[in-house]
């Protein structure tokens, strides 16, 4: 049997004798504070002068496949296509129709004159009085372009829209609506930065109200916001340089504002917890910060890696929005530990004892105590008591809230993206069941010689042709637009649908494998590429689809090998990965419940469309797997540590969650706090995100660290530090002597050497 290489209190010392290089970068910045304090200001300053400098571009994120393809040809300079915008005339009775309605048809002549007369708004007006297709029952339809710089069509719609509301005041009996692509990016543009602003100043207030209550004292609740703050703020400065060369939008920094509080603080309050417990024992604030470093400056090291290889997962994906936010994410991360092994031992070095006081009155001299949890305590010795019934319930609780996920639809939102009190959506809604694939039709982008031919024209009537044979996939109104001297010609085909679901999916596919081949396919010298919403979604799916499984390949393959290489052990990865994939799975479970079930709608405050955003899950689990892992790298350590200074197995175990559960607990119900308010956000998928993040946090830090965990490791026993001969390739990442000054730990009789024992 292969020999166990196991924990052992009497290991010889190995390693540097300087010490390890998270000890001696601590210990450099507490001899040295004032020059580490303001050292990390000074790159904070730098970072802001170097985006500021610099400034973030705004390159265009293009989907993968042929969209994406469409979408490059769509953004060449000569190609100035305008949004365009639908207005609909409807009678508000099935009997009302515009063929014998005189209203509807008085209407109609209105909003085409209320559009002539604002022509710096309104261009290539088409109405049912000189276009067909744009009649449909008691509803009819009227279409133009906005005018001008398609870059600032969200402004220059606004007096189309003020004479259109003008009319329909004039027709109150009627349903006169106005949407379109500039209609829905003002709303759109101006919900979403409503909604980023209202959680970005939400987050910090929480978030220093719940450091008040965990910490007892102002001064100390004040230092993780500082550090999460600079280290975010360096962050989404430095964003200028990638943005060179990758798409950096506003929800990249939004999440890396989001990502940057989550890990800062918990860092921070892992680290300020144990300097407080040693400051506790009785030790001075220099040993006691150095004992910090050795034990939870470590964990943070490791999981900093840990988040950093998860998200690195996304650029696997090949899309170009996911590459952007791992590029964010990674930096914040990065930028978070770095801060963390410098900046906070100084700034703790420089404040001392001063770093409690400002305590609340009666919770700030009980909170500062830093004593051990007596709950989880309790609770982690009854699981060890029985790990199988504890254990057993738990995994079976979280398997209930999993099982929704095997009926999990992946689909976009579409027009359900906003609420649908939001009246272009209303519109849109409205246009859509009347006119479906009206107002967003697919774009045939074509590109090459004589577009402008005979050829090509043939061809393009032929595609009116195959209208009928298809059964109703493609629509009219088809219609043409020439850009750049002939250079690209824009065919607009409307789809069968809603523009996201199965039926729009089949009519796409419709398009490209039969009416185009026989088409444009038949004509040389000529390509073409499908863009359009439809287009897009199914593209990004496809490319989601392909992906994933090298992802999660990915993220859990080098999760393993890296916390083999921390604790010295195969069983401890495979417990940690498998604990993760539950939790991950209950959220994904909660998600589908809530969301595409319907559950909550009424509370929430959304209405389901029987989907789940297919992005969702996979940035859910890259995510939820390293900042989950920040808690399991914390405790384990601890565990290990305990081990190591001559615990038995057991009491380590219960010793290990009894003194880092409860700062665990801390940090997940702030960030818990935080994920919520992205619950009262008006975009769906933000309240998709907000709430199965938060329940998944929650899970994560109560049910899983606190039962499934410990009964894990209880029945694992000292086989849970087995690592095999063939894997001892692996380098350390943990020194093989427990940190000097841990008192607590002696009190425990040496355990025997499991070094050689055979398996």
């Amino acid at each position: 049997m292969s020999p166990l290489y196991s924990l052992s209190p009497s290991s010889p010392v190995s390693g540097p004798p300087r010490g390890p290089l998270v000890e001696r970068v601590a210990g450099w910045s507490a001899r040295h504070r004032k020059t580490a304090v303001f050292g990390w200001l000074l790159l904070v300053v730098a970072a802001v002068m170097i985006g500021q400098q610099l400034g973030t571009k705004n390159l265009p994120s293009y989907d993968p496949g042929q969209a994406g393809q469409a979408e490059r040809v769509l953004n060449r300079p000569v190609v100035q296509q305008p949004a365009g915008e639908s207005v609909l005339v409807q009678g508000r009775s099935p009997g009302q129709g515009y063929a014998g309605d005189p209203e509807i048809r008085q209407a109609v002549r209105q909003v085409v004159a209320a559009l002539r007369a604002v022509p710096r708004s309104a261009t290539s007006i088409g109405s049912p009085l000189t276009t067909r297709g744009l009649v449909s029952g008691r509803s009819a339809l009227v279409t133009f372009n906005v005018a001008g710089n398609p870059a600032n069509d969200d402004q220059a719609v606004v007096p189309a829209l003020n004479a259109v509301a003008a009319v329909a005041a004039r027709h109150p009996g009627l349903r006169i609506e106005e949407a379109g692509g500039a209609s829905l990016d003002r709303a759109t543009s101006g919900i979403t930065s409503h909604d980023f602003r209202k959680a970005e100043v939400t987050s910090i207030p929480v978030s220093l109200v719940l450091l008040l209550i965990v910490f007892g004292a102002l001064i100390a609740a004040g230092i993780p916001l500082l550090l999460a703050g600079t280290a975010v703020i360096s962050a989404i400065s430095l964003l200028a340089i990638p943005s060179r060369w990758l798409p950096i939008g506003s929800t990249t920094s939004s999440i890396v504002l989001l990502v940057g509080m989550a890990v800062g603080i918990d860092y921070s309050l892992f680290y300020l917890r144990r300097t407080r417990e040693e400051r506790a024992a009785g030790h001075d604030t220099r040993e006691a910060l150095r004992i910090a470093a050795g034990t939870s400056g470590r964990a943070i090291v490791v999981s900093g890696l840990t988040v950093m290889i998860a998200l690195a997962g996304l650029f696997l994906t090949g899309i170009d929005v996911f590459s952007g936010v791992a590029v964010g994410t990674i930096l914040v991360v990065g930028v978070a530990v770095l801060g963390s092994l410098s900046f906070l031992p100084a700034m703790l070095s420089l404040l001392g004892i001063w770093t409690d006081r400002g305590r609340i009155p009666w919770l700030g001299r009980r909170r500062t105590a830093a004593r051990q949890s007596r709950f989880w305590g309790v609770l982690a010795r009854a699981v060890v008591r029985r790990p199988l019934a504890w254990g057993g319930v738990a995994a079976a609780a979280l398997l209930v809230l999993a099982a929704p996920v095997l009926s999990l639809n992946l689909e976009n939102p579409g027009l359900h993206e906003l609420p649908p009190s939001v009246p272009v959506v209303r519109a849109l809604i409205d246009i859509q069941q009347a006119f479906p694939g009206g107002p967003e039709p697919a774009e045939v982008v074509v590109t090459g010689s004589d577009l402008g031919g005979p050829r090509v024209s043939r061809a393009v009537a032929a595609l009116h042709g195959e209208v009928a044979a298809t059964h109703g996939a493609i629509r009219e109104p088809i219609t043409t637009e020439m850009f750049g001297n002939d250079q690209v010609l824009i065919v607009s085909v409307p789809l069968a649908g809603g523009g996201t679901d199965a039926t729009s999916d089949n009519a796409l596919a419709t398009l490209r494998t039969q009416v185009l081949p026989a088409t444009l396919g038949q004509v040389p010298g000529i390509s073409y590429a499908v863009g359009g919403l439809t287009a897009g979604n199914h593209d990004f799916d496809a490319q989601l689809a392909k992906t994933v499984p090298w992802v999660f390949a990915f993220v859990l393959g080098l999760a393993f090998l890296l916390l083999c290489a921390t604790f010295r052990s195969v069983y401890i990865p495979a417990l940690s990965i498998g604990l993760n994939l539950l939790s991950v799975g209950a959220a994904y479970g909660l998600m589908v419940w809530i969301f595409q079930d319907g559950h909550l709608q009424g509370l929430l405050g959304f209405t389901s469309y029987g989907g789940i955003t297919p992005w969702l899950p996979l940035f859910m689990f890259v995510l939820l797997f390293g900042l989950s892992m920040d808690y399991h790298v914390f405790i384990l350590s601890r565990i290990r540590e305990l081990r190591r200074g001559g615990a038995s197995a057991r009491q380590a175990i219960t010793e290990g969650i009894g003194r880092s559960a409860g700062v665990v607990t801390s940090a997940a119900v702030i960030m818990v706090a935080v994920f919520s308010i992205f619950a009262t956000l008006s975009m769906i998928e933000f309240k998709m995100f907000g709430v199965a993040m938060a329940a998944a946090v929650l899970l994560d830090a109560t049910t899983v660290r606190g039962i499934l965990l410990p009964a894990g490791l209880a029945l694992l026993g000292d086989r849970a530090w087995y690592l095999p001969r063939w894997l001892t390739w692996l380098p350390s990442l943990w020194p093989e002597t427990a940190p000097s000054g841990l008192a607590a730990d002696r009190q425990h009789p040496p355990q025997r050497d499991l070094t050689h024992q055979s398996a």
